[in-house]
């Protein structure tokens, strides 16, 4: 099978744990990822963040449907005002340990995976955006951090 680029969403973002998150779904399905999938993924969303630390309470989510039964969802969360934690759940893949091939059915991962080669083009961004709005100003402007995001489109083909 040939490698093929998937299609990448950005839904608005939300707030979970006191904390905004920006969104991002992947999937090759043009019509994106089915509710159900996405309300199973972010009902395990809160087992997956960090202590908050200080640090302006946002991140960014990517949840990304496989082309087979798996899905999976990354959640990256600024920590220490410089630092990326990550936590990572998995749905309906064997192969990750998952008791089922229902996608809707997350478990927290232990792995040290950070995310596949669709998945990592929004963590590019992110860091960008990040500096930008949060790090380089005089005062952070956490709003303006939360409107930039990678435009919708392929994962692929951004350089």
């Amino acid at each position: 099978m040939a490698f093929e680029e998937k299609f990448l969403r950005t839904p608005p973002p939300i707030e979970v744990g006191g904390r905004r998150f920006k969104r991002y779904h992947v999937s090759a399905d043009p019509a994106g990822i089915a509710p159900e999938v996405e309300r199973a993924a972010y009902a395990v969303l809160p087992e997956l963040l960090p202590e908050p630390d200080g640090t302006p309470s946002a991140g960014f989510l990517v949840l990304h449907r496989g082309g087979d039964t798996g899905a999976y969802l990354n959640a990256y969360t600024w920590v220490w005002d410089n630092v990326l934690h990550f936590g990572g759940a998995a749905a309906g893949q064997p192969a990750l340990d998952c008791p089922d091939l229902d996608p809707t059915h997350f478990r927290v991962q232990t792995r040290p995976w950070i995310g596949c080669v669709w998945e990592l083009p929004p963590v590019t961004h992110e860091r960008e955006a990040w500096v930008r709005h949060v790090l380089s100003p005089a005062r952070p402007d956490l709003d303006a951090y939360l409107a930039d995001s990678l435009a919708e489109g392929s994962t692929g083909g951004r350089a």
